[in-house]
Parts: structure tokens; sequence; C-alpha cells
């Protein structure tokens, strides 16, 4: 789950406020990374983290694993290594249409890796930091006050690294190590500049496991989430920081580790480019019925999170029986009549998915046009974009819902 909308910003190392210097000139606030906020109460953290069910996506939570209706990963880990207890022809079934969800990044040790000041802030603005990855972290209805202590139970028994200066280092000679140690096969550096590959080495960009490609963040990031001395450690022995990471040890000498790390802190990044939102299609001259809705858009990409619990094999998803922190909103998706229903809304009250938002378009196409707007970056606090923490549904596929809602929304 634990997957800033900060984009391309000035190194905040060098505006740190400034303490006693070291013999080198760096003070130790620079050595260290930004201050941290103020700690949260990690018993109040703990409880956070069973109500929003972190661990239903995540291994290193603290808390024991959910039953399988809830281990979102591990049940679809399950279905597409063939060991769910369902008949092949089900299983076959749910293996073309259940694809996402199947690699999540653990929190083993992310207080050893990750600053508690990006983890709070990232709880209260997830972005996309896996570019591989289809599945991204989704808008909790979390307080500052809840991400704090959240991040302060994950940060609680982490052991800090050594402050680590950088002066000295060089960025150029990082540069040319990030090419020549073959960074690219896991992971985007988006923004920053590249270096030439040395003679005989060949470019393997992209070329990674799959599973090793899918988990690589983005390094544009890693300014955000980590101080000098965690990376420098991070890069000495990952294995040694989190055991069940699939990034290898690479051989770095220690003033290689301190060049490649200047080159990730501090290389100046190109603006980041947004996400374009693809034009609204006008709505349909042809017949849509509800079959055809159903068939492409609702049971393809909504039911596993807005159906009745019998049907999802004893849980009703998020959208409907409640979950991720999320209150039960009854919305049902799997049948017509369920979604004729509508939901519930915070007064415990009844309300149609087809009335009106404020420009005029119906909730539940304005919920997924919301998607395509919280990928570039624009978001809304009264209500998620859907599919929660998925690809957006094609215009095309939304184009159908609008015609079908537009035409009185037809059986």
């Amino acid at each position: 789950m634990v997957l800033l909308l900060l984009g391309c910003r000035k190194d905040e190392r060098a505006e740190a406020p400034p303490t006693a210097p070291s013999a080198s000139g760096t003070t130790l606030a620079q050595a260290n990374g930004p201050p941290e906020p103020p700690p949260g109460d990690p018993e109040k953290g703990k409880t956070l983290v069973a109500k929003f069910q972190c661990n239903r996506c995540h291994e290193g939570t603290g808390l024991e694993n959910p039953a399988l209706d809830q281990d979102c990963v591990r049940c679809h880990q399950e279905i597409h290594a063939g060991t769910y207890k369902a008949s092949p022809t089900t299983l076959a079934k749910w293996q073309k249409t259940i694809v996402h969800f199947r690699e999540t990044p653990s929190l083993a040790n992310i207080g050893g890796r990750l600053r508690r000041g990006f983890l709070e802030q990232f709880l209260l603005e997830p972005r996309d930091l896996r570019p591989h990855l289809d599945t991204t972290m989704p808008r909790l209805e979390i307080t500052p006050e809840e991400a704090r202590d959240v991040a302060a139970w994950l940060t609680a028994s982490a052991a800090k690294a050594p402050a680590v200066s950088l002066d000295g280092a060089s960025i150029e000679k990082g540069n040319t190590l990030f090419e020549a140690k073959g960074c690219r096969q896991c992971h985007e550096y988006t923004g920053a500049p590249r270096a030439a590959l040395p003679a005989g080495v060949a470019d393997l960009e992209g070329k990674g496991e799959r599973m090793a490609r899918a988990l690589a963040p983005d390094l544009r990031y890693v300014r955000d989430r980590m101080a000098p001395g965690e990376l420098v450690r991070w890069l000495d022995d990952p294995k040694a920081q989190k055991p069940d990471t699939l990034m290898p040890k690479t051989p770095l000498t220690s003033e290689e580790q301190r060049d490649l790390a200047a080159f990730l802190l501090r290389v100046e990044l190109a603006p980041k480019i947004a996400k374009i939102i693809p034009p609204r299609l006008p709505v349909l001259d042809r017949k849509v019925t509800y079959e055809e809705v159903s068939r492409r858009v609702f049971r393809d990409t909504c039911w596993h999170c807005h159906a009745e619990p019998d049907y999802a094999i004893g849980d009703g998803g998020p959208g409907n029986t409640g979950g991720f922190g999320y209150r039960p909103r009854g919305l049902n998706l799997a049948e017509y009549e369920g979604i004729q229903a509508g939901y519930i809304d915070e007064k415990g009250e009844r309300r149609s998915v087809f009335s009106p938002m404020p420009d005029g378009t119906p909730r539940l196409v304005y919920a997924m046009l919301a998607r395509y707007r919280e990928e570039a970056g624009q978001t809304d606090p009264a209500l998620r974009g859907m599919p929660l923490s998925l690809p957006p549904v094609t215009p095309e596929d939304i184009q159908l819902v609008e015609t079908w809602i537009a035409q009185g929304r037809p059986q």
C-alpha cells in the first residue's frame, strides 16, 4: 500500500538550518539531510496501521497476515501460481482478469531506509513512485496527525545510519557509475542527465527481472525519501537493510558510493512532465445496454471492490463493505439492481451514483474522470478517483458508461 507532489525542486539539504560545522565544512544537518518533523505516537500508529489494513497489501507492517479473502497480494499471487483452491476453469478465468496487486513493496525495516518525514507526507499525498508498477498507493482518509503516528510506528525500531558528508563527491563520476553499473536495467531516473556508456559496456536499460523492475522506484524521488547516510548504507549492502529486496549488491568502493549518492541526491533535474489528461469523448449515437457496460467496464474493473460478499468469497471490497479505513458505502456494481440502489453517504443516507456533480457530470462518470486528474497531480478532497489505485478506465469505456447513463440506463 505504502507505495508528495513535490516534483523537481531545489535540494533541501543545501538549505537545511546550519548546525555546528564538521572539519570538512559540512554541517551535521546537511550531512543527515533535511530536519525531520516532530515524531508522532508509535502505539497510536500501530492501531492506525490495523485500521487502514496496511497488511492487506504489505509485508513488514508488524501485524499478522490477514485471512486470505482480505490479503490482496497473497490471494492474487496464489491465483496466478495455480495454488488457490478453485476449479481449473475458474482459475483460468481469474488469471486473465485479476492481473493487479501481484507485487507490492515490503515495509520491512522501512525506517532504516526512508525518512520519517517522507513517509508522513507520502501517506497524506501519495504519488506514483514506481513507473513500472501499474498499481499505486491509494489516497486514504487519513489526517495529518494520523499520518504522523503511522510514520512513527513504521520507523520506531529502525537503526539510523551514521551521517555521511558528500563534500568532495563527484556528481559527474556518479553519473558515469550509474550507467556503467546497469542501474537502468530496473530504475527510471526521470529528469536526470545521461552519461555516455564506457567503452565495451552494453546498454541494458529495461532488461531487469520482471518483479525487480516493477518494484524499482523512480530515483527522481530518492532525495525526498532518503538521507545521505541511509542511501550510502543501502548502496553498500541492500540485503543487509532489507533481506527480501531484489536489489543486488553492486561492487562499489566507499568513494564510488559517495559519488553515486551525490549524483542521486544533488544532480540538477529537468522539470517533471505532467501526465496528459485525455479529452472527454462525446456520447455515442448508438444504443448502449447495461449488459454491454457491465461486460466491458463493471465486470472487469469494478466488481472486485464493489460486489456482494458472497460473490467476492467473503469480502465485498472497500467500496461496498468497507476496508483500508474507508467506511462501508454499500455500492454493489455486480448487478443492475445494486447500481440503481446507489451508495451510502457520510450521513448514512442512500444516494444515487448518477446524481450530477457541480459541473453536471454524473457522479459515477466524474469519479472515473477524476482518476486521470489524480494521475496528473490534481486531487479532489471530496472524491477518490476510480478505480482506486489502478490505471484509469479508457476514454472509450468512460464514453460507453456516460452514453448508457444519458440514454436512461436501459437494462
